[in-house]
Parts: C-alpha cells; structure tokens; sequence
C-alpha cells in the first residue's frame, strides 16, 4: 500500500506536539500540506516536515489529492473545515471537542457516511495504559458491582500550552464557544463512558468563570453524572490547578477501589475490600507537563484503521456521545435543572 497523504490544517500547539511528531514518526504516511492563516506558522511547519504551505484550506482541498487531515482548528471551525475535508474525499481526524453544537456534530457524521469516509474524533485518554487496564479490569468483574466515581481534570490554564499565549482563542467565546469543559472536561466525559462501558442519562452542572480575567468562557466546572445503570459520580474541568496537572480518577465498587492516575509512582492502584492491593506501574500518562508521555496513539490507531478498513475506536457518533454530555452540563448550568441526556 502507498503512503497515505497527509494534511494538517492549524499549526497551534496541538498540531506541533502531537499531530505533526506522530505523523512524521509512523511510517505509512507522507505529511505533504500543511495549512495556517498565519503564514509564517504554516511556512515554518512545511520547512520542517518538507511539506506544501497553505494559508487557505479551501486552496490546499482544492488543489492537493490528500487521504487523510488532521483538523487542529479553534472548535468553531472544526465542523466546517471537516465537512470540506470529508466532502474532498478525505478521512478526518478532527480535534476535540468535535463541534458546537448537536447539529454541527450530525451534519459531520452525515457528511462522512455520505461520502464513505472514516471520520474520528481525537480523544486521546482512551489510549492511556492505566485506562485501558482500569477498563479491562471491571469487565473482568474485578470491581464487581461500581457504586460511584470522581474523575478530573485540570491544570493551569491554555496560556501556558496554547502558541499565542494569553491571547489565545481559547478564552475567546466566539471562537472557542466552551472553555474548560471543552478543553478537559469532554475528554473526561468520554474516558468515563468508555471505562464504564455505558452512557450517562442525567447530569448536573456549575459551569463558572472565576479564575481568567477577560476569559468569556468557562475556566472551572463542576458536573454531577448518573449512568444507566445508576453509577453517579463528579467530574471537574480546571483551568485553576495552578501548581501542577491533575488526571487523576477514582473509581469505588463493591469489591474493591481503582485509583487511576492518582499517585506519583504508581499509575494504577485496586484496593479490595479483603484488604489486597495490586499496583501498576504503566508509563506516563500524556500530559502538558514537563516529561509526559508525548506519544498519544490517536495518529497510528486512526492510519491503522485506515489501512484495515474498519472503524476507529472513536468514531463521530462516540465524539457526539461525549459531545452531548458537556451540552448537557452547560445547559443545566445555564437553566438551574437536572438535565436528562438524549
């Protein structure tokens, strides 16, 4: 099989720690466009990846013949830009959260089964060794019966990540349209339901902006979720974990407690009722932090299923699913109530 041919659309951050290294170290695909309204990011990214800059995705969909594009765009534009990819006859791989709204997310779903491309949604903790082993140990019953969870994540805040700093459209609502909650709070949302094994059905929100002077969106939430089967449990997104990263989740059922994340040695810790416990050491976990893991997966996971033909581990209806969750909690924050998740 030929190399896939490669597109990255943004050249923030996101595509520079993770897009661009990932694509460039796995061996069946050619980056060969890169693309950014600010010319001297794109020119600096196709320098180094000898790839083609654009300042202009409509002209690089236009002109290129490319397999597969990566969308590192502020969220407003991750709807349209992968409606153009995918309308191209691309394969997208699109940043979280997938879109603004329902409907955005819907139309790229449509949009992507219309044209009989693989659309998937970079939710990166579904990767994490100590989730993937946190998820296979209940199925394995390990837990027996799960009661309740609490799961967060926070850190500083985008400035000290994002390439224009404390400018960045991060805290920009029009741009942005959600802030922790999208940043961190969705990709929770998501590991949650993937750990769990089903979906949340009520949720309860405080969705505050205390932290960020000028920021019009949120920098600290707290959400209250239920499962189908009667799980509740916290979930925190925070901008305001100034001292240090947290990613932790603790998970407490009838037969013992996992601590995911949580301590500094140990990645994963189950704590049985019969008083045993078994700890993991699994790597480090991808962080923004200073030696986080930089490998992320999501990249040889979306080529690979390209290669095989077969369906990405998150799919455009699994980012909706997660999508739903974090609309849910803005909407109870917004209206005082108990949402119920459709």
């Amino acid at each position: 099989m030929e190399k896939l041919r490669v597109a990255v659309i943004g050249c923030g951050s996101i595509a520079k720690h993770r897009h661009f290294i990932e694509y460039h170290l796995n061996p069946d695909v050619n980056i060969v466009a890169v693309c950014d309204k600010v010319k001297v990011r794109a020119k600096e990214a196709a320098q180094q990846y000898q790839a083609q800059a654009f300042t202009d995705y409509e002209l690089l969909l236009a002109q290129l013949d490319i397999d597969l594009v990566s969308i590192c765009l502020p969220n407003y534009l991750h709807a349209p830009v992968s409606i153009a990819a995918l309308e191209a006859g691309c394969h997208v791989l699109c940043e979280k959260p997938m879109a603004t709204s329902y409907q955005e997310a819907q139309a790229m779903i449509e949009t992507a089964e219309k044209h009989n491309k693989k659309l998937m949604i970079a939710h990166n903790q579904r990767f994490v060794a100590s989730h993937q082993q946190a998820k296979a140990l209940i199925e394995a019953g390990e837990l027996g019966k799960i009661y309740s969870f609490r799961t967060a994540f926070g850190h500083g805040g985008p400035e000290g990540w994002s390439v224009d700093g404390a400018d960045s459209w991060f805290f920009d609502k029009e741009q942005a349209f959600i802030g922790a909650m999208g940043d961190l709070g969705v990709h929770k949302a998501d590991l949650m339901r993937y750990i769990l094994g089903e979906e949340f059905t009520e949720v309860s929100a405080l969705v505050e902006t205390n932290a960020k002077a000028g920021a019009t969106v949120d920098d600290n939430a707290v959400c209250l979720l239920k499962s189908q089967s009667g799980v509740i449990g916290t979930l925190t997104a925070s901008w305001a974990y100034n001292t240090s990263e947290d990613n932790s989740t603790i998970i407490y059922g009838e037969k013992a407690t996992l601590r995911i994340e949580d301590d500094p040695k140990y990645n994963l810790i189950i704590n049985y009722t019969d008083g045993r416990t078994i700890k993991y050491q699994l790597g480090k976990i991808q962080s923004n932090d200073a030696g986080g893991q930089t490998t992320s997966q999501v990249i040889d996971h979306f080529v690979e299923a390209i290669k095989d033909n077969r369906e990405p581990l998150i799919t455009g209806a699994e980012g909706l699913r997660s999508l739903n969750v974090i609309l849910a909690a803005l909407e109870s924050s917004e209206t005082g109530r108990l949402i119920t998740i459709k």
